[in-house]
């Protein structure tokens, strides 16, 4: 086969490779997207029980006994499944072998790669958090660190009355309730949403020229 040829071959058999790889991760993000939107009500309504199951356990248990409860309960399944095809084996007298050989089989390890790419994405978002963190804190710009101030005092109440597995089954139920409502009300909530941006980019606007260092803010935008 020429040269120019075999290139052009694998050339195109990668990008068809890409292009599989994209477009099973696009698809992969959309049905995330399909899942709060409920697209799919029997999927979106079993992730939905199952996610709510899993923090009212953590609420009633510790995540330990929760861990250890689930382990236990999966273990059981397969322990049950086992003995029965067993028996089953030994009755029909057939040879079908162990249950769940294809998946023993089955390539369960971490390319490094993936391993690698996941950790460089993880860093870059670690090293921009670390970034930002550093210039809120070491008030880089007045205005944004009496905004955390103002955040992290309100959090104090919300610490006050609600504990971390309470908010965390209040945002689950949000995500899987506010998608559909905000799609099926669209437009009366973007006008108020906009009114309220407008309020608030009004009444920001008027603290920072009341604020020292204003000015020089100012000047250097």
């Amino acid at each position: 086969m020429d040269p120019m040829t075999q290139s052009a071959q694998i050339s195109s058999s990668q990008g068809i490779a890409d292009g599989q790889n994209s477009a099973a991760a696009k698809e992969s993000k959309l049905s995330v997207k399909d899942l709060i939107h409920w697209r799919d009500p029997k999927k979106s309504g079993l992730v939905f029980g199952l996610s709510m199951l899993m923090l009212l356990s953590l609420a009633a248990f510790s995540i330990i006994s929760v861990a250890s409860y689930l382990l236990l309960a999966l273990l059981c399944v397969t322990i049950t499944f086992r003995i029965y095809k067993s028996v089953v084996q030994a009755v029909q007298k057939s040879s079908d072998g162990h249950p769940f050989k294809s998946l023993i089989e089955k390539d369960v390890s971490i390319p490094p790669e993936t391993f690698r790419k996941h950790v460089d994405a993880s860093l870059t978002y670690i090293n921009r958090g670390l970034k930002q963190m550093s210039r809120l804190f070491l008030v880089e710009d007045l205005v944004d660190s009496l905004k955390l101030a103002v955040v992290m005092w309100l959090f104090t109440y919300v610490g006050a009355v609600f504990n971390g597995i309470t908010i965390l089954i209040l945002a689950d139920i949000l995500l899987f309730a506010v998608p559909p409502i905000y799609e099926k009300n669209k437009t009366q909530i973007d006008q108020y949403i906009d009114v309220a941006r407008t309020q608030i980019n009004t009444t920001m606007a008027k603290l920072q020229e009341k604020l020292p260092g204003a000015m020089k803010r100012s000047k250097t935008e």
